[in-house]
Parts: structure tokens; C-alpha cells; sequence
């Protein structure tokens, strides 16, 4: 990761030359002290900033994938193909257990045949 993109050497002796003019030999270690910090500080804010964006796109495709799955477990093939078998079996086991229920009711009544 390039820091200074476009400045070459020429340019950084040129701004360090007028630095020194302009401040001095004096105060210049206390400006490059503080323009080291306030760079460090903008460094570190900017690390933060990149780390909540960052959990926020994850948090993000966390509920994507949440919803997904829960798409899945609703509208996934077998749930459905299972719907559609038991709705298809239906009549037949309601028609078996009235049939198995007429057969009970006769086998418990007691014949004519049978009272003689």
C-alpha cells in the first residue's frame, strides 16, 4: 500500500526545505513530532472506520444468510414434494380409517346368527 501516490523524492526534499524555512530549525522536531501523531491518530481512525464497516458487511450478510436458510427450510423440494404426497394421501387414509372403523363397528355387533 503506497501512502504518498503521486510524490516523489524531489517533491518531499522541496516541502522539508520550505518546512525548515518557514519554521525553523528550532520548532521543526516538535512539528514533525505532532504531524507524526496527527498522522498516526488519522491511521488509527481510519483502521476503526474500515473495522465497523467491515462487521457491518458482515453482520449484513450474516441476515442474508439467515434469511436464506429460512427460505430453504420453508420452500426446499422434499418439504414441498412431502406436502404434496400427504395431501395426495389423504382421501385414501381418511376412506382406510372410515372402512377400518365400519369393520370394527360390525365386529362388535353381535350377528342374528349368532343371539340364536
Amino acid at each position: 500500500m503506497n501512502l504518498m501516490p503521486g510524490i516523489g523524492f524531489f517533491e518531499i526534499v522541496v516541502v522539508a526545505i520550505i518546512a525548515l524555512v518557514v519554521v525553523g530549525p528550532k520548532d521543526l522536531p516538535q512539528l514533525m513530532r505532532t504531524a507524526g501523531k496527527l498522522a498516526a491518530q488519522a491511521r488509527r481512525m481510519a483502521s476503526e472506520f474500515t473495522a465497523a464497516f467491515n462487521q457491518m458487511a458482515r453482520e449484513s450478510e450474516m441476515e442474508d444468510m439467515r434469511r436464506e436458510i429460512e427460505s430453504l427450510k420453508t420452500n426446499n423440494v422434499v418439504a414441498e414434494a412431502k406436502r404434496s404426497i400427504e395431501e395426495a394421501v389423504r382421501p385414501a387414509a381418511s376412506a382406510v380409517r372410515a372402512e377400518a372403523a365400519e369393520i370394527r363397528d360390525s365386529a362388535m355387533k353381535p350377528s342374528p346368527e349368532r343371539a340364536e
